[in-house]
């Protein structure tokens, strides 16, 4: 009986132990993934903050063209 009940004992802690293993690893996996997703999305703002920064530089530069006292001269 002692030892139909340690032979239990041992089968449910191996199968706790892998459920536990298998739960980590797809937590693991899921913020593996979410981290992927993160930096591409962090590297598509910085792309379009370059895109803008170039936008407006270009506008301004324009604006100056028509305006020459906003050129920062303070002629």
């Amino acid at each position: 009986m002692l030892e139909k009940l340690e032979k239990e004992r041992e089968e449910l802690l191996a199968s706790m132990k892998q459920s536990s293993s298998n739960k980590f690893e797809r937590l693991y996996k899921a913020l593996q993934k979410e981290n992927y997703e993160l930096k591409a999305e962090l590297a598509r703002a910085k792309e379009d903050h370059q895109y803008d920064n170039l936008v407006h530089k270009k506008e301004l530069e324009e604006v100056k063209k028509w305006n020459p006292r906003l050129d920062g001269s303070g002629k």
